[in-house]
């Protein structure tokens, strides 16, 4: 069974993460994809023998609303914001590029060659081909049991020392889930990445690589566990986020 995250840039002009889990193992990833094209032509070698396998997807896959917010944008909120993980306001003209929306063409695309289907909430170890909507923040006060989210996304007035100390967290904490009763194994050699190396489109494209393991690594506990242990927002028809349950559930 294979899971694939994907960190998806709202914009094709800008870059894309993308992971690969295999059996809990990380066997591929990236920061660097452009096109739609770019991100089916990573991901095509693993699906050639129609392996099953389900997406994660860090970004809208449907919006029907022209301005404001989906619904499930605002309930994902109402639950996580005080953790500091609400959804950003999700629209067809924030997102629409030549009138169409990038997640929604991606989902089309992924169908229509290798016969994927939308699926919320993810079925209990089926094997098939789904993808869904992901969003990493809720994720991380999942698993890690933090109060706040972290803090190492580019922000006005976050200063460079705040957003390395967050990465430094955030590798530590993808570090303990090698010992998770969920384990994520091989991402030793990623995770021992010298922070102080990186600068501008470096240290983007190690966020967008690290965001698509827990996209990936997300989509793998909700399908091992099943949807007693999903909490969905919205539906497919009108947009649809999954998280683990909230720690209030």
């Amino acid at each position: 069974m294979l899971f694939i995250g994907l960190d998806l840039a709202w914009s094709p002009r800008n870059r894309t993460g993308a992971a690969i889990l295999s059996d809990n193992h990380l066997i591929a990833h990236t920061g660097l994809l452009t096109s739609n094209e770019a991100i089916l032509a990573f991901v095509a070698p693993y699906l050639a023998q129609g392996e099953p396998a389900v997406i994660g997807v860090d970004a809208p896959l449907r919006v029907p609303n022209a301005t404001g917010a989906r619904a499930c944008d605002q309930a994902l909120s109402a639950d996580w914001r005080r953790f500091e993980a609400g959804a950003l306001p999700a629209n067809r003209r924030l997102l629409a590029f030549d009138g169409e929306v990038r997640g929604e063409m991606l989902v089309a695309l992924f169908a229509e060659r290798y016969g994927f289907r939308e699926s919320a909430p993810i079925p209990k170890q089926v094997a098939g081909r789904l993808i869904g909507e992901i969003f990493p923040h809720p994720a991380h006060i999942h698993f890690f049991g933090l109060n706040k989210t972290l803090k190492y996304k580019a922000r006005p007035g976050r200063g460079q020392d705040v957003r390395l100390a967050a990465f430094a967290r955030y590798q530590q904490l993808l570090g303990t889930l090698h010992h998770a009763a969920f384990p994520l194994d091989g991402t030793a050699d990623l995770l021992a990445v010298a922070l102080d190396t990186l600068r501008g489109r470096a240290l983007k494209a190690y966020e967008d690589t690290l965001d698509a393991i827990t996209c990936a690594y997300t989509v793998a506990y909700l399908w091992h566990y099943g949807p007693d242990f999903t909490c969905v927002y919205g539906t497919v028809a009108d947009g649809h986020i999954m998280t683990p349950l909230p720690p209030f559930a």
